[in-house]
C-alpha cells in the first residue's frame, strides 16, 4: 500500500511540474468546446399528437364472430412501415425538401437524415401517439410533420381495407384448392368402396364372422336341398308306381304308406325334437309341444290314408290318371321340382359368395390399410375445408365491421405545430460538460508531458527506473528568489483556473437569463 501511495505521489508531483502546459491545454480545450457548443445551430421540434380510438358499440357484440386485431401491434407495425424509403420520398416531395438538391448523393443523404430524425412514439397514455421531427427551420419541421401525418392517416385506413381484401382473396383461393382436394378424396374413397363392396358389412362385422355366416348359410341351403330332393324323389316313386297310391285296406299297412307333404313335416319336427332333447328335459314346454305336434301330424296322415282307401273302395274301376289323388301328386311333384331348382340356385349363390369371401380375406389387410388411409385423407381435407369456410365467414364479418364501425380509428388531437424555442442543443448542460472536458484535458496533457519527460524526486525512484546504482544526491538549496518564483507560478495557475471557471460560469448565467427571458 505504501508503495502505491509513493508511486501515486510521484506521478502527481511530476504532473504538477507541467501545470503550465496543463493550464494552457485546459484553456485551449475549453475555448474549442465553448466555440463548438455555441456554434451548434438551434433545432426546433414540430410535433403532432394522434389518438387511437378502439371503442365501438359493435365490438363486444361481435366478439367471438370476428377477428379482433391487436391494436398495439397494429400501431407498432404501422410505425415501422411508415418511416420507410417510399414514404420518406413522399414526405420530401410534399414538403418541398428536395428544392435545390442536384446530385444523387445529396438526395440520398437527405433521405437517410429524414429516416433517422423522424419519430413515432407513445406518450405513455392510453392509445395516444406523437409524431415528432427536429430541424433548424421550424417551418420546415412543421411541413414535414404535416406530410407524415397525412401519409399516416391514409395508410391506417387504406391498409385496413387492403388487409381485409387480401385476407378474403387469399382464403377464397385456399378454399378452392381445399374443395378440389376434398372432391378428389371423396372420389377416390367412393371408387374404392365400389371396387371392394364386400369389404364392409351393414353391421360392421369382420371377414371371419362374415365367412362363418356364409358357410353356415351354405350348409343350411345344402341341407334344405337334400330334403327337397328326397321329397321330390318320393313323389316320383308314388307316381310311377314304386309305392302304391291307392292301397287296399290291410291291417298294419299305414306305416308303409308315404305321404311326402306330411312325412316331410313329421321328419322336420322329429329332428327339432332331437335338438330340444339335447338341451331340455321331457317336461319342458317346448318338448311337450313338439311331441304334441308330431302326434297331430301322424293323426292327420292316418286320416288321409283312410280317406284314400275309402275312395278306392268306392271307385274300384277308376284309372290312376283320373284319380284326384294322382292329380294332386302331380301338382305336388311340380312344386317340389320348382323348390329343388330354387334351392340349387341358392346353393350355387352361397358357394360363389363363400369363395369370394375367402379370396377377399387374402387381401383384406392391404385393403383395410388402404381404406384407413383414404378415410384419413378425406377427414383431413374435410376439416381443412370446414375451417377455411368458417374463417372466410369470419373475415367477411370482420371486413364489414371495419367498414361500418372502424376497429381502430385514428384521430388528430393536436395538429402539427413547431416550438417557438429551440429544443436542442441544451447548452446549459453542454457548457458544464465542456468545462469538465477542459479540466480533464489539461490534467491529461500535464500527465502525458510528465511521462514523456520524467522527473525523479528521490534516489530510490531513479535507481528503480534505471537499474543503476546511485552514487550520490545533490540537494537543491532553497532561497528567497526561488520562493518568489514558486509563489508567482502558483498565483498564475490559480488565477488561470479561476478565470476558466468564471468564464464558463458567466456563459451559463447569460444563457440561463436569455432562456428565461425567451420563455
Amino acid at each position: 500500500m505504501e508503495e502505491i501511495l509513493r508511486q501515486a505521489t510521484t506521478v502527481l508531483r511530476a504532473t504538477w511540474k507541467h501545470r503550465r502546459l496543463g493550464m494552457f491545454s485546459a484553456w485551449l480545450i475549453g475555448a474549442i468546446a465553448a466555440g463548438i457548443i455555441l456554434s451548434i445551430p438551434d433545432k426546433y421540434e414540430a410535433t403532432a399528437r394522434i389518438s387511437l380510438d378502439t371503442q365501438s358499440i359493435l365490438t363486444p357484440l361481435m366478439s367471438g364472430l370476428t377477428v379482433q386485431p391487436n391494436v398495439e401491434q397494429q400501431v407498432m407495425m404501422l410505425s415501422r412501415t411508415l418511416i420507410s424509403r417510399p414514404n420518406v420520398e413522399k414526405v420530401v416531395r410534399m414538403a418541398d425538401l428536395d428544392l435545390g438538391i442536384q446530385s444523387r448523393a445529396a438526395q440520398e443523404a437527405l433521405f437517410e437524415s429524414l429516416m433517422k430524425r423522424l419519430e413515432i412514439k407513445s406518450t405513455n397514455r392510453d392509445n395516444i401517439y406523437t409524431i415528432a421531427f427536429r430541424d433548424t427551420d421550424p417551418a420546415k419541421a412543421q411541413k414535414v410533420v404535416q406530410s407524415l401525418l397525412s401519409i399516416f392517416l391514409e395508410s391506417s385506413l387504406g391498409d385496413k381495407r387492403q388487409d381485409s381484401d387480401s385476407a378474403r382473396k387469399f382464403i377464397e383461393e385456399q378454399i378452392l384448392n381445399s374443395e378440389k382436394k376434398l372432391t378428389e378424396a371423396e372420389r377416390r374413397l367412393k371408387e374404392f368402396k365400389l371396387r371392394n363392396v364386400e369389404l364392409e358389412t351393414a353391421d360392421g362385422r369382420d371377414s371371419m364372422v362374415r365367412l362363418g355366416d356364409t358357410a353356415a348359410s351354405l350348409q343350411k341351403a345344402r341341407l334344405e336341398l337334400r330334403e327337397a330332393e328326397n321329397s321330390r324323389d318320393a313323389l316320383r316313386r308314388q307316381i310311377v308306381g314304386d309305392e302304391p297310391v291307392l292301397l287296399p285296406e290291410a291291417p298294419g299297412a299305414d306305416a308303409s304308406i308315404s305321404l311326402p307333404e306330411i312325412d316331410g313335416r313329421i321328419e322336420a319336427q322329429k329332428r327339432n325334437l332331437d335338438t330340444l332333447l339335447q338341451r331340455y328335459t321331457d317336461k319342458h314346454p317346448d318338448v311337450i309341444g313338439t311331441r304334441r305336434l308330431i302326434q297331430d301330424l301322424e293323426e292327420q296322415k292316418r286320416k288321409e290314408i283312410l280317406a284314400r282307401r275309402q275312395f278306392a273302395m268306392a271307385n274300384p274301376g277308376a284309372g290312376v290318371s283320373n284319380n284326384p289323388v294322382y292329380q294332386q301328386l302331380k301338382v305336388s311333384l311340380g312344386e317340389a321340382e320348382a323348390n329343388v331348382a330354387s334351392l340349387r340356385t341358392r346353393v350355387t349363390e352361397y358357394e360363389a359368395r363363400y369363395k369370394r369371401t375367402k379370396e377377399l380375406m387374402k387381401f383384406q389387410p392391404q385393403l383395410e390399410a388402404e381404406l384407413v388411409q383414404l378415410n384419413r385423407d378425406y377427414e383431413i381435407h374435410r376439416r381443412n375445408y370446414e375451417q377455411l369456410a368458417s374463417r372466410r365467414e369470419s373475415a367477411e364479418l370482420t371486413g364489414n365491421l371495419e367498414s361500418v364501425a372502424g376497429i381502430a380509428d385514428f384521430r388528430v388531437i393536436d395538429p402539427p405545430h413547431a416550438s417557438t424555442r429551440p429544443v436542442a442543443p441544451n447548452r446549459l448542460v453542454l457548457l458544464p460538460l465542456g468545462l469538465l472536458l477542459a479540466i480533464a484535458g489539461g490534467f491529461l496533457a500535464a500527465l502525458a508531458a510528465s511521462q514523456l519527460r520524467p522527473a525523479f524526486f528521490d534516489g530510490k525512484a531513479l535507481r528503480d527506473q534505471t537499474g543503476l546504482p546511485v552514487l550520490g544526491i545533490v540537494s537543491l538549496l532553497p532561497n528567497e528568489i526561488r520562493h518568489m518564483h514558486e509563489r508567482a507560478s502558483l498565483t498564475r495557475f490559480a488565477v488561470g483556473s479561476a478565470a476558466l471557471v468564471t468564464v464558463y460560469a458567466v456563459g451559463i448565467a447569460v444563457l440561463t437569463y436569455l432562456s428565461e427571458r425567451a420563455a
